[in-house]
């Protein structure tokens, strides 16, 4: 027996109530890709209200690296809930904060003295990256790039490069934002020099910070090269900038290391962080050199919720699993096995127009047209929708809508991953 159990239709009754239930009650701008509602969940399985158990291959969005209920993250909340669920760093300190920090400064790329500011989503980290790098230099500008994804707030809005649905009907947004293309080689070849694409946008010496996915998210999962990486590094320390590595969802094995900078051998000078750190509890960090991160004084960073104590010690749980089960390697050998299998595949699909990742950060780009890579979006949501109806839940990704990326927890059993992956070649073969 398979992990996949579908027991009925698909949305099942009690989906579609809670469906009803739903339009009446929660804004119609926060949109559910898959209609099913999900009652518990284990390892890389979910399992919803009316019976149905799916094989996840979305983690909540890059969430569940170490599989959900995982039983050490699980013990550890429920141990310190019963202590203190919240204090409020800057009412009164409380260890769990403190240890989770000086693990991260111990695990976190780049070299020399580090700090932390623990804070309670990606998008915050990214927002309060910018205000360290903008305290530290005394400099307004922000450089970005095409494709990326930062978030929801005002300034992760801005800095992100999608504009349906992020964006649309949201502006004005926030100033001194720059964006320049991101190294997409599938589409654009190689990339422009930095220097002279900013010519006629910005002085470098006006710009604080540079914010960069070295592995694009919601863009896509494309891998910037590290030669494009490298003359990054260089561009920053010429003008003085500080890099700012967005790590929100490459973080924590996902790429085959504990970061993706130590994989492409980026040097940064802030990481921010989310999502997989905290074993399904929202918790974000901004991890980065200590003498930048000193430039803002007291009261200038923090928030209410900001390194809860429940989510702190979910997240040093967390984090001693990656470490004592060699979680990063096991990505490594995983997205080597999905790798396979997707060329494999392209040579039969002719939808498939290109096969990239790195370590178990994998992701499939469709297309009606090799030659002219149009962008396969209906055939996409088609794809996700049959898969679902199979018994596997899929997330699209990509600015236009056709690349179907593989999240799923980096626990994940071989059988599982090769049920999942069946499913994914059987609907692709009928496409």
């Amino acid at each position: 027996m398979g992990a996949i159990q579908i027991r009925g239709p698909i949305p099942g009754p009690r989906s579609i109530e809670l469906t009803e239930r739903r339009a009446r009650a929660v804004a119609p701008g926060v949109s559910t890709l898959h209609p099913v509602f999900v009652e518990r969940a284990s390892g890389a399985t979910v399992t919803d209200v009316d019976g149905n158990t799916f094989l996840d291959f979305t983690g909540g969005i890059g969430v569940m690296n170490v599989g959900h209920a995982r039983p050490e993250v699980v013990a550890a909340v429920a141990e310190q809930a019963a202590r203190i669920t919240h204090a409020c760093f800057q009412v009164a300190g409380y260890e769990q904060y403190v240890a989770l920090a000086e693990t991260l400064c111990r695990i976190a790329p780049g070299a020399g003295p580090k700090k932390v500011f623990l804070c309670s989503t990606g998008a915050e980290a990214v927002e309060n990256a910018v205000k360290i790098a903008r305290a530290h230099t005394r400099r307004p500008g922000i450089l970005c790039f095409e494709h990326a994804f930062h978030g929801r707030t005002l300034l992760g809005m801005t800095l992100t490069g999608k504009v349906a649905p992020y964006k649309a009907g949201f502006g004005p947004f926030a100033p001194e934002v720059y964006r320049l293309p991101y190294p997409y080689t599938y589409r654009h070849g190689r990339w422009t020099d930095i220097e002279r694409s900013l010519k006629t946008m910005v002085a470098p010496t006006d710009l604080a910070a540079v914010v960069i996915e070295p592995v694009l998210g919601e863009g896509g999962f494309v891998v910037a090269p590290q030669e494009f990486l490298a003359e990054l590094r260089a561009f920053c320390d010429r003008h003085g900038i500080v890099l700012v590595a967005d790590e929100v969802q490459t973080g924590f094995g996902r790429t085959g290391r504990m970061f993706a900078c130590e994989r492409l051998g980026l040097d940064p000078d802030l990481v921010t962080m989310a999502k997989s750190m905290a074993g399904g509890m929202p918790l974000g960090a901004v991890v980065g050199r200590a003498s930048i991160v000193d430039s803002v004084g007291p009261g200038g960073l923090g928030g209410t919720y900001a390194g809860n104590p429940v989510a702190c010690a979910a997240a040093i749980a967390t984090i001693a699993v990656y470490e004592r089960d060699d979680v990063p390697p096991r990505a490594d050998a995983l997205g080597a096995r999905v790798h396979e299998r997707m060329l494999a595949l392209k040579e039969t699909v002719p939808l498939i127009g290109d096969v990239r990742g790195l370590g178990a950060m994998q992701a499939i780009e469709l297309v009606r047209d090799r030659a002219t890579k149009e962008p396969a979006d209906t055939e996409t949501r088609d794809v996700v929708a049959r898969a679902r109806q199979a018994g596997l839940l899929l997330l699209s990704a990509g600015s236009y809508g056709n690349v179907i990326r593989f999240l799923f927890p980096l626990t994940i059993g071989d059988g599982e991953l090769d049920e999942g992956l069946a499913v994914v070649e059987r609907v692709l073969a009928r496409q």
